[in-house]
């Protein structure tokens, strides 16, 4: 077969397990697409090809083995996922040189599958940040238009999936850093309900929001990956100790979306959206009409407060995560400080970046004894508000749908200046994360004037990640494919 990497991960799976190619031709695709494009695109920190290759070479001499879902399958890993023996910077300096004793729960489950690890992929620093622009290392490029921004902050794993570098990935969405990237590069993205997929092993940003999810080409091979990964762990307190649901399985049960209600919240089809956005999200929800949907109204009528909520929740969940990393332990340490205090300082000052600094910053803020009440303790009380809009509108619709970013992709560099810019970005992601629930983002089309890809929002009731695949699946199958990034071109 002449070029692996146009193949979907589901396809690739059938190559391998009928023998038509090898684990070691499917890693060597993925390094030598690597090779091609990651010059443009700086979409990944590390590429440990001789481990990758010997591990591909390990499974062809045992041959496939059909209780490995994912045998042979090359993946993409965020850089805030721990992986044994195996550089885990979070984007950071302060983390620059760390390799950790222990695979994180999803990795351990990834090897368990069979899949390959080809990449670990950049990333905002710990995961902070929606354009990828605030790595320490290097922005990464959207493969679609190069001066542009792959989202965030999973972007580094969204640009490889999008460019054919790994046939999936593993991304974070903390509020919304998988949704959104999948959104600008043209990718599927789905973000589990809180605790269906373990935290153990993803460095915290923000413990009650993070979420581990799949970036992946097609509504299927997101259905893969997340089967593989999802299940209880008894070393996350936060696991859902319930049973998996078949998300294959729930691909193949409908036909058509008849019977279907989908919710259209008002407040994501206002003031602000972009009219090309708003144009491609609107046909794919005519495209669900035609199989048999029906739109119906809702009200989020909190989602105004989702924003200052999310930022103050984040940033004190953030500021209490991010006190570990002193130059003591682990991680950077400055060695010309005399004493212990300026040693934290000069440590953590030269360690973290900008946003990292200004995020630690107001999390301390807002946690501090004379203004706890006033902020964080106001802010929980409006996130249970935002979880009871989504579940008095579940009452009345079967999933909700909204796109998953007000505007396409944005130039490098035109937001860097203004963080409160960045920041309301997130305005149609985030609320979900405030409720635990999940999200998934599929290809609604390309943008009529700029050419760049949209995403359509999905969103559901707790676990009901295989309604949102089934549902999607079927979108998938209507919506005009977006074809090959143009950037690489």
């Amino acid at each position: 077969m002449s070029d692996l990497t146009s193949l979907t991960l589901t396809r690739l799976r059938d190559e391998l397990a009928a023998g038509r190619t090898t684990a070691a031709q499917a890693v060597d695709a993925c390094l030598d697409r690597i090779a091609a494009t990651e010059p443009r695109l700086s979409a990944l920190l590390a590429v440990p090809a001789d481990e990758a290759r010997a591990q591909a070479q390990a499974l062809d001499a045992a041959g496939p083995d059909p209780k490995q879902p994912l045998w042979g399958v090359p993946l993409a890993i965020k850089d805030v996922i721990c992986t044994k023996n195996l550089r885990t910077t979070c984007g950071s300096r302060i983390l620059e040189n760390f390799v950790p004793p222990y695979d994180a729960f999803v990795i351990k489950k990834l090897r368990e599958a069979g899949a390959v690890i080809v990449a670990k992929a950049n990333m905002d620093e710990f995961a902070m940040g929606s354009s990828t622009e605030n790595s320490a290392f290097a922005p990464t490029r959207n493969p679609w238009d190069t001066e542009r921004v792959p989202g965030g902050s999973s972007g580094g794993s969204a640009a490889a999936v999008a460019a054919r570098q790994a046939f999936g990935a593993l991304g974070t969405d903390t509020g919304g850093s998988i949704r959104q990237p999948a959104s600008f590069c043209g990718c599927v993205g789905l973000k589990p309900t809180y605790g269906r997929v373990s935290r153990f092993g993803c460095v915290a940003y923000g413990s009650s929001l993070d979420q581990i999810g799949p970036l992946a080409r097609t509504v299927g091979d997101c259905a893969a990956i997340l089967q593989a990964i999802a299940g209880h762990d008894p070393a996350d307190s936060t696991s859902a100790d319930r049973p998996v649901s078949d998300y294959q399985a729930a691909i193949q049960s409908r036909t058509d979306l008849g019977g279907l209600r989908i919710g259209l919240p008002a407040e994501y089809w206002g003031e602000g959206l972009d009219p090309e956005v708003e144009a491609a999200c609107r046909g794919a929800i005519a495209a669900a009409e035609k199989l048999g949907a029906t739109p119906v109204p809702v009200a989020l009528p909190h989602t105004r407060y989702a924003v200052a909520t999310y930022y103050i929740v984040a940033m004190a969940e953030a500021s209490s995560n991010l006190a570990r990393f002193d130059g003591v332990r682990y991680g950077f340490r400055d060695t010309e400080a005399q004493e212990l205090i300026d040693m934290y300082v000069a440590s953590r000052s030269k360690g973290f970046g900008d946003e990292v600094q200004r995020r630690i910053m107001l999390g301390t803020y807002v946690l501090s004894a004379g203004y706890y009440d006033a902020y964080f303790r106001k802010a929980a009380q409006v996130r249970r508000l935002i979880r009871q809009d989504f579940l008095t509108a579940f009452a009345s619709c079967d999933v909700i749908a909204g796109p998953a970013s007000p505007v396409p992709a944005w130039k490098l560099g035109s937001l860097t200046a203004d963080p409160l810019q960045m920041y309301l970005m997130d305005i149609f992601t985030i609320s979900l994360n405030l409720a635990g629930l999940p999200g998934l983002c599929l290809p609604a089309g390309l943008g009529r004037d700029s050419g760049l890809p949209v995403g359509l929002q999905l969103f559901g009731p707790a676990f009901s990640e295989d309604l949102l695949l089934s549902v999607a699946a079927q979108l998938e199958s209507a919506l005009p494919g977006l074809g090959e990034p143009r950037g690489l071109a």
